[in-house]
């Protein structure tokens, strides 16, 4: 297969060129090239898919349907790759559930699927985390802030294994009373808010812990400002931190939940104005590191009810790529080489793997994104319904499997 007339882009910058494509790999980019197969790509963006490692499953529910449906749906968006939080029921916790995952790793013309597994077990006790790392569990994932002597043993585990920590900064005493960030529009609606202490208290601790253990720590879905500082701080000191911003908090903010519009509720819950303009500046500082859609599904039935009694998430990764196209790239916030290196090689080097670059030898794993088509946002519980986005994912290529969308 040749992939003609294409605008080539990945870390290193954008080119027009063929990219020839043999056994599942790319063996010639260049002019002119000849195959049985090409695709005529004249003003589409061949690009490398898109790694998201902050992902859930429908109401959190771990089954052989919800991945498989995942795993069809993130395709679509542009995402070849995801790992689970280890926020699912029954958590990935020992090697039944872990195995259970890895038996869905691979669905026909869907996202590979990977895992984080949860620090904790069912009774909040830390799980075999050597044995389940060992066994392909990407990464160790913990909301955990009341209990140092847990979190120190996991930093320990974490040291033998090599791999990095997902930390959500949760409070729960916090957030269990309140619904959405605390500020004017919570009090307009008459909600109870979440105070911004929450993440930011959590984050600073953590720091501390990473500094001290000298393991690899990735803040998940960080919405405060000063988090963000913090964390850019401490990796000028050269303490292994890295932060995840998730694209819901850069481009709306809390006043989507005007009107007590469930599908705004998501979690971490949407800032002010006022934060979500600083996050869109330290994204372009270069201080949050690697982007996510923070797909997290429900059931018609946890959404349709009031906004105080409605689950937190909203679906999003079905229209992963033509959402960052539109607000980060048409916007003119990021270049779309920038965009790659946040949602594509950043994400895939903080799970041991390789992404971000299309290059001869390599394995395709890559999409083609036409710019001009239009993609309409149809689900009825997304944060972006009704809207009409910038782009369609046209096609997929991984490995010998092409996916026409």
């Amino acid at each position: 297969m040749v992939i003609a007339n294409a605008i080539v882009c990945d870390v290193q910058g954008q080119r027009h060129a063929d990219v020839k494509i043999q056994k599942g790999v790319i063996t010639e980019i260049g002019e002119n090239l000849v195959d049985e197969v090409i695709v005529d790509a004249k003003g589409w963006y061949l690009l490398p898919a898109l790694v998201d490692t902050n992902v859930r499953l429908k109401d959190t529910q771990l089954s052989g349907k919800n991945l498989t449906s995942l795993a069809n749906e993130a395709l679509k968006g542009g995402v070849s790759r995801v790992v689970l939080s280890g926020e699912m029921n029954p958590r990935v916790d020992n090697e039944i559930t872990l195995e259970f995952v890895q038996k869905h790793h691979s669905t026909p013309n869907g996202a590979k699927i990977e895992c984080a597994i949860s620090a904790l077990n069912e009774n909040e006790q830390l799980s075999n985390i050597a044995l389940l790392l060992k066994k392909g569990g990407k990464a160790l994932y913990t909301n955990l802030n009341d209990d140092y002597n847990l979190i120190i043993r996991m930093a320990q585990y974490l040291q033998m294994a090599k791999k990095p920590l997902f930390y959500q900064a949760d409070d729960k005493s916090l957030c269990e009373s309140g619904v959405m960030s605390d500020g004017k529009v919570a009090t307009m609606l008459g909600l109870p808010g979440i105070s911004p202490m929450s993440e930011v208290v959590h984050i600073a601790a953590m720091i501390e812990i990473s500094r001290h253990y000298e393991i690899a720590i990735v803040f998940k879905s960080v919405t405060q400002p000063r988090s963000v500082e913090l964390i850019a701080q401490a990796r000028e000191q050269g303490v292994a931190v890295a932060c995840e911003v998730a694209l819901p908090h850069l481009v709306r903010s809390d006043d989507a939940c005007v009107g007590f519009d469930a599908d705004a509720k998501i979690n971490p819950p949407l800032v002010s104005e006022i934060k979500r303009l600083q996050l869109i500046e330290a994204l372009q500082k270069g201080d949050i590191h690697s982007l996510s859609a923070l797909h997290q599904p429900n059931f018609d039935i946890h959404k349709d009810i009031t906004f105080f009694d409605a689950n937190y998430g909203t679906t999003s990764i079905g229209e992963y790529l033509p959402l960052c196209y539109t607000y980060l790239v048409q916007s003119e916030i990021l270049t779309m080489e920038r965009l790659i290196h946040l949602s594509s090689a950043v994400p895939a080097s903080q799970i041991g793997m390789d992404a971000g670059k299309i290059g001869v030898g390599m394995k395709a794993d890559l999409v083609l994104f036409d710019p001009n088509e239009k993609t309409k946002v149809s689900h009825h519980h997304s944060l972006y319904k009704n809207e009409t986005l910038s782009g369609r994912v046209v096609m997929a290529i991984q490995g010998d499997e092409v996916t026409q969308f």
